[in-house]
């Protein structure tokens, strides 16, 4: 069983992922979930559809009613199984992965991640046996799409004071994934509450050809097409999505791309702006731009491990009204404590609105404080070796260690942080300075001699 993950399932369609896979998922997520009612929603892949069919199918034959969304994004089915109390969820997609690829996204009750060493492992152990013989009651299926989205929809404007918005243009690439109905629907009633907001869809309607890519605006070679509509419709900002957009990507009105940690650091700015005392979760690859920002506006910060088992727990854990990863993934307490696609842009446009700046200029500020390197990633045969002569050479003279997440080295005008992949033999840089762009292209360059030694 190849396709199942550390947190979730993934699988190239055929050898590794089919319909008679993912149906004896769905028995063995019943049983050990004790499941009586569960969430079910799916993406735009051309699989999704059949591959939900077999999970409702196979959840039904187990005795649960299969509450249907149909076409939607993971958050959806994250805040659905919140919503009515459901045992679980389970979202059919492979976000951004290739083509040839789908996957499964799993939740327990209250849209709690499942323990990859508990109930997951569980799972996983039931659809290896494949001994389930006969089913054990006869269940239901009933589509509650546009009951769920509507409410879906009040719980993600509540963020916001629509009442504070001004005019704001703003581009919105959905990728040909999930995210247009679901936007339509938000922007449908924002244009009902009166905000002065106009949209510029592109790749907007669901594809499972995906005409324009595959959508992960991570890559730096996908984020062209969003840059050129940007400056051609004289946008405020932009907004691009992944697969099934649990993640949302920011550009500037000039086309510029803000990097995951500036946009945590703002996200982070908004919430503090109504709440000053509130923790805020962050990951510890980047870390200066958005600690400074809590202190700023009186929060606690509250560093946890990269991963969204991790925010989830630390959210749940500290109370924090937000976590942000710079892989941007953005975790809401008030949001069953989950990632959301679709909040943080929101929060953004009243951001802007409220400090009368634009985009451009306050990521700018927060560049010029911290720059950093953004992630860079090293292909090489032995990681470990590679970690080892970087602590030999660094963390005499580091004023503090942080293993928490990898390898973490503080000194007085800079830092980074280094960590291996859990999947390939790739470690990940991240540096930053404190306003210091030529110490932090040097810290850089010695650390990639050591990384790669002769490269």
């Amino acid at each position: 069983m190849d396709c199942f993950k550390t947190y979730d399932i993934r699988g190239r369609l055929g050898s590794e992922l089919n319909a008679e896979i993912m149906a004896r998922i769905g028995r063995g997520f019943a049983r050990v979930m004790g499941a009586r009612q569960v969430v079910l929603g799916h993406d735009a892949r051309e699989t999704s559809p059949d591959l939900a069919d077999a999970l409702a199918a196979a959840l039904m034959a187990e005795g649960c009613t299969v509450l249907d969304l149909g076409l939607c994004g993971t958050e959806e089915v994250y805040f659905a199984t919140a919503h009515f109390d459901a045992c679980g969820g389970l979202c059919v997609t492979a976000s951004h992965n290739p083509i040839e690829y789908n996957g499964l996204k799993l939740v327990g009750r209250g849209a709690a991640p499942l323990d990859p060493e508990g109930e997951l492992a569980a799972i996983r152990a039931q659809v290896e046996r494949d001994e389930f013989g006969p089913g054990r009651g006869d269940g239901a299926r009933r589509p509650v799409a546009a009951e769920a989205r509507a409410a879906y929809v009040e719980r993600v404007l509540s963020f916001i004071r629509v009442e504070a918005l001004r005019p704001l243009r703003i581009v919105v690439n959905a990728g040909n994934g999930a995210a247009g109905p679901t936007f339509d629907a938000i922007a449908a009633e924002l244009a009902r509450r009166g905000a002065p907001l106009e949209f510029r869809r592109m790749h907007h309607a669901p594809d499972p050809t995906f005409p324009n890519g595959i959508p992960n605006p991570l890559l730096e070679a996908n984020r062209a097409p969003t840059i050129e509509a940007t400056r051609a419709a004289q946008a405020d900002f932009a907004v691009a999505w992944d697969g099934d957009f649990d993640r949302c990507f920011f550009f500037d009105h000039t086309g510029g791309f803000v990097e995951g940690e500036y946009a945590v650091a703002l996200l982070a700015e908004a919430f503090l702006a109504q709440d000053p005392g509130a923790a805020i979760a962050h990951d510890g690859r980047i870390t200066w731009a958005v600690q400074a920002t809590i202190a700023t506006h009186g929060g606690r910060p509250v560093q946890t491990r990269t991963g969204h088992a991790y925010f989830k727990a630390a959210l749940r854990a500290t109370d924090a009204v937000y976590g942000g990863e710079m892989s941007a993934h953005h975790y809401f307490r008030d949001f069953a404590c989950c990632d959301s696609g679709m909040i943080p842009w929101l929060l953004i446009a009243e951001l802007v609105s409220r400090r009368g700046r634009s985009l451009a200029d306050l990521v700018a500020e927060l560049r010029a404080a911290h720059p950093s390197s953004g992630e860079i990633n090293f292909r090489l045969p032995d990681p470990a070796a590679a970690v080892s002569r970087v602590r030999q050479a660094f963390e005499p003279a580091a004023l503090a260690v942080d293993t928490t997440d990898g390898l973490g080295l503080d000194f007085a005008d800079w830092r980074f942080n280094l960590r291996a992949s859990n999947t390939e033999p790739v470690l990940r840089l991240n540096v930053e300075t404190r306003g210091d762009p030529a110490l932090l292209a040097r810290q850089v360059g010695a650390l990639r001699a050591l990384i790669m030694p002769g490269a």
